[in-house]
């Protein structure tokens, strides 16, 4: 299972990648593969300021919604509007195509909270 070094996680399962204060955030490979085929993302927090915790969206797949859930606190700044069209995206390219929102940080000493990969890996059992 593909677990990119470069970037860092969550133990609810999204991947965050931050360049110049701005963090790219998606669900990772383990948390598209246990939910299934992707058929909805909903993301209607574009604009909105978040605190780490809060609920930025959903995933809808055939068998279950889950609650996507903000790895940083920030304003959304972009939305990844492909999903609209091809949520199943997120199944085929979860570290690259899939991602979901850009974040401009508020607070980053929030970023020393989020796991390495290995840290991950060990927290999925891998």
């Amino acid at each position: 299972m593909s677990i990119p070094a470069e970037l860092t996680y969550t133990k609810d399962h999204e991947w965050v990648k931050v360049e110049d204060g701005i963090a790219t955030i998606g669900i990772t490979n383990f948390a598209q593969s246990e939910l299934g085929d992707i058929v909805y993302v909903e993301i209607e927090t574009l604009d909105e300021e978040l605190d780490a915790e809060e609920v930025f969206g959903t995933v809808e797949a055939v068998k279950t919604v889950s609650d996507l859930f903000m790895p940083l606190s920030g304003k959304i700044i972009a939305v990844n509007e492909d999903l609209e069209d091809s949520p199943e995206t997120v199944n085929d390219s979860p570290y690259e195509d899939g991602w979901m929102i850009k974040v401009e940080l508020s607070d980053e000493s929030e970023l020393e909270n989020l796991l390495s990969a290995d840290s991950y890996k060990e927290h999925i059992g891998q």
